[in-house]
């Protein structure tokens, strides 16, 4: 026999609304523990799309300790910006490791061979002169006086103007020729002297 119309539905062995709450909160666990399996299954932790937030310091970390750099990079680096600015492009590509990576204010170019290496230096508008080199560590950044250079293109305006590039050598060659900005003086930036 079922319930008469207008009736509540009879409630288990215990009558009254504590009965009917209790009833309530054992299927209300029961669907939230079947929501957090199904919505586990299938999660992968490697698939997460958002990045964890960063995590903060106290203080930020030091800048990169500068140092004369090694007299054997030096010379390597000198060589080579010596050879380009008198238009001497095989002599400055004697000087690259094959393969190795340039970046002249692009994304990083992998050359693989001479011919690559030769097209990278022969369309170095300027030739250079080093002016100082520092060890920063990973890099030997050295900062260069601008020239005009035998051979295609012009130097133009950027004669006179001074460029840094990042170099790693290994083993007497170039293997990554980067172009950086370097960052003012403080007192320069801030404008005033010293």
């Amino acid at each position: 026999m079922g319930p008469r119309p207008g009736r509540a539905p009879d409630l288990p062995r215990e009558r009254g609304p504590a009965a009917m709450i209790s009833g309530m909160s054992r299927w209300a666990l029961l669907l939230a523990g079947v929501a957090l399996l199904v919505g586990a299954c299938g999660s992968d932790r490697r698939q997460a799309k958002t990045p964890p937030p960063p995590r903060r310091t106290a203080t930020p970390p030091p800048a990169a300790e500068r140092r004369p750099a090694a007299k054997a990079d030096v010379a390597v680096i000198r060589g080579w910006a010596d050879a380009l600015r008198h238009g001497r492009v095989e002599r400055a590509v004697r000087y690259f490791a094959i393969p190795s990576v340039v970046s002249n204010g692009t994304s990083p170019i992998r050359l693989t061979s001479r011919a690559d290496v030769r097209f990278f230096n022969r369309t170095l508008p300027c030739g250079a002169k080093v002016i100082r080199a520092e060890d920063t560590g990973a890099f030997v950044v050295a900062t260069f006086r601008l020239t005009e250079r035998p051979g295609p293109g012009r130097c133009g305006s950027g004669v006179g103007g001074e460029a840094s590039t990042a170099f790693l050598i290994r083993r007497g060659h170039i293997v990554q020729w980067r172009r950086v900005v370097e960052p003012a003086p403080e007192d320069e930036a801030t404008g005033s002297a010293s």
